[in-house]
């Protein structure tokens, strides 16, 4: 097998495909592969090479391997070279867009597009950090003080499919402008984007070994990384179990660990809310991505004043937001989730809420396609808490709806969660809205909107949601570790 290979896509462009790993700017083949599956045709895409614990080891000693020296390169040189690489990406950004569309399953025009655009603009935010990266002067007496500095980390990041170059971005972006070499594993559902991206990071002018790629299994090459003895650190994004693993692997080593992980995010509207706003945003923050977002509000808690009211708004307004289609269809807004395994696992939970009583809404509509994982949108109704599609994230485009009487209930029941990634309020009373927001147990809450997340603004979760917080200034912390210098200029003994 090559390690590349020519693809066609649906809008008629061929282009080139790297296949192999990405170590040491280099590209390497394996014994082993993993088949590419395009979730709207359920055919085979191609196969890219797969790491075990050997090529795993090879790209974390290219990134060690250059730590010094990286380490002597000044932020603005960094800058400059991130600054390239955000121009290379965006020429590129329809190329890019399109494998993530065909890969992955989501829409390219209404998806797909923003994710790549969104790369470009955190790479030049984080750009701008580079030089900036500093530590602090501590006066201590007349004659001594303490200076602080703040030294970069050889980090292995472990990333998802459901936002293949997008989450890896929110983690590459700031390691690049600390100063880290890092070894990047894709998931093995959606590895084309990062790959085609890697050759990007060669073009703009990175040095062998800050910047190397693994495809590969969780179980295998995600495993070493999460406990590898030279790495510094470990960044994941992905299920709560699977973040315990990495946590539990990294502990033989201390590891730095930051964890971005599930959630079950309410949506709470009260009485005075304006409903046809809080309908369009409740019926975007669920159906985004195919409901494949860790942040979707998948729990809506209507005051039962305005229950039916907003459910008929809801109702509307997903039918005529979401149309289900080829992800290259200019209308289609609602893809396929990711695979036959994510597939299934959604239609059990859509049965087991007909199964526990809860109202069917919507749901049973006709996707139109032949082939391809697609689930239409559906919403239950006259949900409780006890219910399995309250409880448990779905990952889908499914909603589960209830009704509560008072501040104070609906505050408990968005908070009667393991998780506490995000969570929304829809008041027109200022007060209220931002007391009930300081009452929700989640990283992030916006009040009257939902996912409208800006990579200047920190993110992470409480709970069982993660550790750690990426964006803004918080993600550039996650990468530099602190070193405390003491100078005696003058004092004796």
């Amino acid at each position: 097998m090559s390690l590349f290979q020519e693809i066609e896509l649906p809008t008629g462009h061929k282009y080139q495909q790297p296949l192999g790993l990405f170590i040491n700017n280099e590209w390497v083949a394996t014994n082993t592969t993993l088949e590419t599956i395009n979730p709207a045709t359920e055919q085979v895409i191609t196969k890219v090479y797969a790491a075990g614990e050997k090529e795993v080891d090879a790209a974390v000693a290219a990134a060690r391997g250059v730590y010094h020296s990286w380490l002597q390169v000044p932020g603005e040189e960094r800058a400059l070279k991130m600054l390239k690489l955000a121009d290379i990406l965006e020429q590129n950004a329809e190329l890019v867009a399109a494998v993530e569309a065909l890969d992955s399953g989501k829409p390219l025009h209404s998806n797909a597009r923003a994710d790549i655009d969104g790369v470009v603009e955190y790479l030049r935010y984080c750009a701008g950090w580079a030089d900036k990266i500093h530590g602090k002067t501590i006066p201590l007496s007349n004659n001594r003080l303490a200076i602080t500095r703040r030294y970069p980390l050889v980090v292995g990041q472990i990333v998802p499919w459901n936002y293949p170059l997008s989450m890896s971005g929110w983690k590459f972006c700031p390691a690049l402008a600390c100063g880290c070499p890092l070894v990047i594993k894709s998931s093995e559902l959606t590895p084309l984007s990062l790959l085609l991206f890697a050759q990007y990071v060669k073009e703009a002018g990175f040095p062998a070994g800050v910047f190397n790629v693994v495809s590969g299994l969780g179980s295998v090459a995600g495993q070493r990384l999460a406990e590898h003895p030279d790495l510094d650190k470990v960044a994941f994004t992905g299920s709560t179990a699977t973040g315990a693993k990495v946590m539990q692997s990294a502990a033989a080593n201390l590891k730095n660990v930051s964890l971005e992980c599930g959630g079950k995010s309410p949506l709470v509207v009260f009485d005075d809310a304006d409903l046809e706003q809080a309908a369009k945003w409740a019926s975007f923050g669920v159906m985004y991505n195919s409901g494949q977002n860790c942040t979707a509000n998948s729990r809506v808690l209507v005051q039962d004043t305005v229950y039916e009211r907003f459910l008929e708004l809801f109702k509307k307004q997903i039918l005529e937001d979401w149309k289900v289609g080829d992800p290259f269809d200019e209308n289609a807004t609602l893809g396929p989730v990711i695979s036959k395994t994510q597939y299934d696992k959604i239609q059990r939970y859509i049965e087991s809420g007909k199964r526990e009583g809860a109202r069917l809404v919507l749901g049973n509509e006709p996707t139109g396609q032949s082939t391809g994982y697609f689930i239409p949108p559906t919403v239950f109704a006259d949900c409780n808490q006890n219910m399995t599609i309250v409880k448990e994230e779905i990952f889908g485009p499914v909603v589960a709806v209830a009704k509560f009487s008072s501040e104070e209930e609906a505050v408990k029941n968005a908070n009667d969660t393991i998780y506490g990634l995000a969570a929304m309020v829809f008041s027109k009373d200022f007060h209220r809205a931002h007391r009930v927001a300081e009452q929700l147990e989640a990283g992030s809450v916006y009040i009257n909107s939902s996912n409208d997340e800006s990579c200047r603004v920190p993110f992470g979760g409480f709970k069982m949601s993660g550790i750690g917080r990426e964006l803004g200034e918080s993600g550039i912390d996650l990468y530099t570790q602190s070193k405390s210098i003491y100078l005696n200029i003058g004092n004796k003994l």
